[in-house]
């Protein structure tokens, strides 16, 4: 999403900052700006609706020399995408701020800090931050003394950057959910939101931690955690091995692609997050509106996507007791559909361009749907351009045509888009949306946790080595995870597999189990585990070979035909994003036993951009 840039030198740094920015354009953004403290002892600015190329020509009619400087991508949160709502954000003629995330208080603050007199002249929620910070200095003339005490005040989710015309030597920023490095030059120093947008000025970086403050000039920077203590963060070189073009140190793309997504789901879930609740501004300015609005939705997508639009039919029900329809894509847009008033459209796609659900979208503006949303990894994308709203991914290149981290970060994404709903319509439980948010908060954590199975699935693979044929069975919420499972060992390894829900054993698919037909299942410790392991028994007594991936509180081990993986224990609602990389590195390992190529299986593209 938004973008930072931030350089102290002593050399013109404009030119740095509008190239850290075209480097970040892949975020998405709607405007752009520059602020630098001029080489005539003034803080100037230029900022312009629309893309980087339109700021850079602004530059090329005005030019911009100076050494300090702070620059900034938009995408429109609070206010629409036009220049006066444009960051970087000014208090007075000596005062510049730039600001990724959300400020849940800014409407209280705002009433406050217009009551001391200052004038607000955009509508957006970073312009506190600048008027804030410029009265606080009123206290104190130290910039940095002066942003300690205003985050104080801030709650919700930032990462910002500030310079201040009486003191040129420096930039100071602030991160709290949501991402901030800092660039190690010689004599010189710099600060973005993501590295790559400083990779043509060094190779030396340092991450702030949350809740850090950093100092930043030309000879030095000093860090101050949280708790207002001075802390050194660790600097590290970057190796171009970490691109995402680079497997590294991955024999394939895939694998690489599974190591991942503890990072890129907490990449997903930064700046998205308050203390206690999602931040429903995420999904765009008039979000909260919309999904007041809302009385049902309806999901398109293909593929994997679909999978996660039927893990997140059961979160919209049961959670924020919406109504939730699911459909592929190449059916939904040639059927005649019956739109339920107040119907929310919601495709997901990877790459944007999927031609069904592209299809889908443009025929469901015709429909009266309420409003469309996307879930998107590309922001540049047809998808993203042409819908109402959107939240992106942030799974980055997923070079591998089976797609992983880009299933579990649409599954994070669908989960902050059911929360925002119960939220704004106040039919989530009692203390289930902080709850919630608090376990997002660790499943980065968790999916490192389910990674360190790696050398157990890698065994339990050869399992498989000679099957032709392969069953994975679920319930509920974890039924879509056995279909995305089937459709990775499928399309990697080239065996036959079937999912179903464990209930509907009996009902045909148990006449196919045998020793033949291993059987897959995946039993996180819910209300259905006793039922599940009645199920499985129908599989033992035909003679059928069990993998259980169960959780490490099911009561379940291993014997006779019977391989059960113990998994970290999980809130049951996370569970479907937890089991899914165990089945990504069983379809994985198999693949590679097989001998297929795993990043390019046959007959496959990575995004279907024709019917």
């Amino acid at each position: 999403m938004c973008g930072i840039v931030g350089a102290v030198a002593e050399r013109n740094i404009t030119a740095i900052l509008l190239e850290g920015l075209k480097r970040l354009e892949y975020r998405g953004y709607d405007s752009a700006g520059v602020a630098v403290f001029s080489n005539n002892g003034t803080l100037e600015r230029r900022r312009r609706s629309g893309k980087v190329s339109e700021l850079e020509q602004a530059l090329a009619g005005e030019p911009l020399m100076g050494r300090l400087g702070i620059a900034h991508t938009r995408w429109a949160t609070h206010g629409a995408p036009c220049e006066r709502n444009a960051h970087p954000h000014f208090s007075g003629d000596e005062l510049a701020v730039v600001h990724n995330g959300i400020i849940e208080n800014h409407e209280a603050l705002r009433s406050r800090l217009t009551g001391l007199g200052y004038v607000f002249v955009s509508d957006t929620d970073t312009e506190v931050i600048v008027h804030l910070l410029h009265h606080k200095l009123k206290d104190t003339p130290d910039l940095t003394i002066a942003l300690k005490a205003a985050v104080k005040e801030l709650h919700g989710a930032y990462g910002l950057a500030v310079i201040n015309a009486r003191q040129p030597d420096r930039l100071v920023a602030a991160r709290s959910g949501s991402p901030l490095v800092i660039g190690l030059g010689l004599g010189e120093n710099f600060l973005a939101s993501d590295q790559l947008a400083l990779r043509q000025v060094t190779d030396r970086f340092m991450y702030l931690e949350e809740g850090d403050i950093a100092e930043i000039r030309r000879e030095s920077v000093q860090i101050w955690s949280a708790d207002g203590l001075p802390v050194e963060r660790e600097a590290v070189q970057y190796r171009e091995g970490a691109e995402a073009a680079d497997k590294g140190e991955f024999r394939h793309f895939m694998l690489k692609e599974i190591h991942e997504q503890p990072k890129v789901v907490q990449r997903t879930l930064e700046g998205r997050l308050g203390q206690n609740q999602v931040l429903v501004q995420a999904f765009g300015p008039q979000a909260a509106e919309l999904f007041a609005k809302v009385r049902n939705v309806q999901i398109v997508a293909c593929g994997t996507s679909s999978h996660a639009g039927m893990v997140a039919r059961y979160w919209l029900e049961s959670l924020a007791g919406i109504p939730c329809q699911v459909e592929v894509a190449s059916e939904f847009r040639y059927r005649k559909v019956v739109v339920q008033p107040g119907t929310l459209f919601v495709s997901i796609s990877q790459s944007g361009e999927t031609a069904d659900t592209l299809a889908a979208l443009r025929n469901a503006k015709e429909l009266g749907f309420l409003a469309t949303l996307a879930i998107c990894n590309v922001s540049i994308s047809s998808l993203v351009r042409e819908s109402d709203l959107t939240l992106l991914t942030q799974a980055g290149p997923e070079i591998g045509v089976a797609s992983t981290k880009a299933f579990t970060t649409q599954l994070v994404a669908l989960l902050l888009l059911t929360l925002s709903l119960g939220q704004v319509q106040g039919t989530l439980g009692e203390g289930v949306e902080a709850e919630l948010v608090e376990e997002l908060r660790r499943l980065p954590t968790r999916l490192g946790e389910s990674l360190a199975m790696d050398g157990t699935v890698e065994k339990v693979a050869e399992l498989f080595a000679e099957k032709h044929h392969t069953l994975f069975l679920g319930r509920g919420a974890l039924f879509p995870v056995a279909m995305e499972g089937a459709l990775k060992l499928k399309e990697i390894s080239y065996i036959h597999a079937e999912a179903y829900p464990a209930g509907e054993l009996k009902h045909g698919p148990l006449a196919l189990v045998d020793s033949d037909m291993p059987v897959v299942t995946v039993a996180p410790n819910n209300e259905l585990l006793e039922k599940l392991k009645s199920n499985l028994q129908e599989v033992r007594a035909r003679g059928g070979e069990l993998v259980v991936f169960a959780d490490e509180e099911a009561g379940m081990t291993s014997g006779e035909g019977i391989h059960v993986i113990s998994m970290p224990h999980i809130i049951d609602t996370l569970a479907p994003i937890l089991y899914t990389v165990p089945l990504q590195l069983l379809s994985y390992y198999v693949a590679v036993l097989k001998g297929t190529d795993v990043d390019q299986p046959r007959n496959l593209a990575k995004s279907v951009t024709v019917e």
